[in-house]
C-alpha cells in the first residue's frame, strides 16, 4: 500500500519545479492530486500526462476567491482536502535601495498572502477529516540572509513563523502543520545558472558538495504528507546539504 493512498492532496504552483516533483510523487504514493497554478498550458499538460490522477485547476494563491472556488470544487467532487502544499512563490533579489514597493508587495502577496489564505480556507474541509496535512514550502533563506533579499528573505521567514502559530492553532483538529526549508536543489533555472557559473565556489558553501535532486526534496514532503509523520507539527525540515550548518 503506498503511503497516500486514499488521500486528496492539493500543490500550489504544482505544474513545474519543485512542485511539479511533489506532483508525480504525491501521485507515484498513490494521492489524487489538485494541480494548482496560474500556468495553465503547463499544468493542463501535466493533468493529461498523469491520466486522471491529477487535476489542474487554475489559482491565484493571492486570491481568496480563487482559494475559495478551488477548495468547494475539491470537496464537492472528491470529498474534502487531506493534504495541502504551499508551494507557489515568486523571487527577485534587489538591493534594498532600488527596490520598488510594488515589486515588494508582489512578492509579499504570492509567497506570503498566498500561503496565509491556502491555510485559512482549507481548515474547514480539513477538520472535517480530523487528520490534515499543511506543508508550506520556507526556504533556507528563511533561516538567513543574502544580499537584495528584503522582500523574498522576509516572506520566507514569515512563513516559518505562521507555520508555527497554525501548528499551534489547528492541533486541536489534529491538523499538523510544517514549514520545508529548501537549499540548493537542482531545478531547470538553478542547473542553467550552475552551467554559466563558477559551480566549484557555489558548492564550496554547500557541505555535501552537490545539490538536491528535486525527488529527494518531494520525498521529504510526501513523508510529511504521510501518516508516519503523526507526531511532527510547528517544526523545521531543511533540505539544503549541510549549507546552513556553515553558518
Amino acid at each position: 500500500m503506498e503511503r497516500l493512498e486514499g488521500k486528496v492532496a492539493v500543490v500550489t504552483g504544482g505544474a513545474q519545479g519543485l512542485g511539479e516533483a511533489i506532483v508525480r510523487e504525491f501521485v507515484n504514493q498513490g494521492a489524487q492530486v489538485v494541480i494548482g497554478d496560474i500556468l495553465e498550458k503547463e499544468g493542463l499538460a501535466l493533468e493529461k500526462e498523469l491520466e486522471g490522477k491529477a487535476k489542474f485547476i487554475k489559482l491565484d494563491v493571492s486570491d481568496e476567491e480563487n482559494w475559495k472556488s478551488l477548495i468547494n470544487q475539491v470537496d464537492q467532487d472528491m470529498g474534502s482536502v487531506d493534504i495541502l502544499v504551499n508551494n507557489a512563490g515568486i523571487v527577485k533579489y534587489v538591493n534594498i535601495e532600488e527596490m520598488e514597493a510594488d515589486t515588494y508587495r508582489n512578492i509579499v502577496n504570492v509567497n506570503q498572502v498566498g500561503t496565509f489564505l491556502g491555510m485559512k480556507n482549507v481548515v474547514p474541509s480539513m477538520k472535517k477529516v480530523e487528520n490534515g496535512r499543511i506543508i508550506n514550502i520556507s526556504s533556507v533563506e528563511g533561516l538567513r540572509a543574502l544580499p537584495g533579499g528584503a522582500a523574498y528573505e522576509s516572506t520566507k521567514f514569515a512563513v516559518r513563523g505562521m507555520t508555527k502559530s497554525a501548528a499551534i492553532d489547528l492541533a486541536q483538529y489534529n491538523i499538523l502543520v510544517n514549514s520545508v526549508h529548501p537549499g540548493a536543489i537542482l531545478t531547470p533555472m538553478l542547473k542553467a545558472q550552475l552551467a554559466e557559473g563558477d559551480q566549484e565556489a557555489f558548492y564550496a558553501g554547500v557541505p555535501l558538495s552537490r545539490g538536491g535532486e528535486p525527488v529527494e526534496y518531494a520525498k521529504t514532503i510526501a513523508f510529511l504528507a504521510s501518516d508516519e509523520s503523526s507526531y511532527a507539527t510547528g517544526a523545521e525540515f531543511v533540505l539544503d546539504g549541510g549549507m546552513t550548518a556553515l553558518l
